[in-house]
């Protein structure tokens, strides 16, 4: 995709929701009882984060209602990750049950993401 050939009226934030350290439990941990949570761990200064994005958008996009997939920045947020013993990013946890399901860590391609998301969705 060139410059330009933006996806129409799609924004980041319209697509995935951004959770923080206070708003985890209710987010993640909880909605993670109903249906599987995946959570995109990132930082703005991270390329490889940047060229996870559209991929992880593509993710949410073709698995909306099976799937949550939100975004949490580290640098605004340091308990989650530190909890979690998140030590790179990008890093994906999958929560089903209130607990981590899965993870991927690095700019991983779309196959790889699916591949461990279909073991979670039913």
């Amino acid at each position: 995709m060139g410059p330009g050939k933006r996806h129409k009226g799609k924004s980041m934030a319209e697509n995935i929701q951004a959770v923080t350290d206070a708003s985890f439990e209710s987010d993640v941990i909880e909605a993670s009882k109903t249906q599987p949570v995946m959570v995109d761990f990132w930082a703005d200064w991270c390329r490889p984060c940047h060229m996870l994005t559209p991929t992880v958008e593509e993710v949410a996009r073709e698995h909306a209602g099976k799937i949550k997939v939100v975004k949490l920045n580290i640098d605004d947020n340091m308990g989650v990750p530190g909890k979690f013993n998140i030590r790179g990013i990008p890093t994906l946890l999958v929560f089903k049950g209130g607990q981590v399901a899965d993870q991927i860590v690095g700019a991983v391609r779309k196959e790889e993401i699916v591949k461990v998301l279909e073991r979670h969705i039913s």
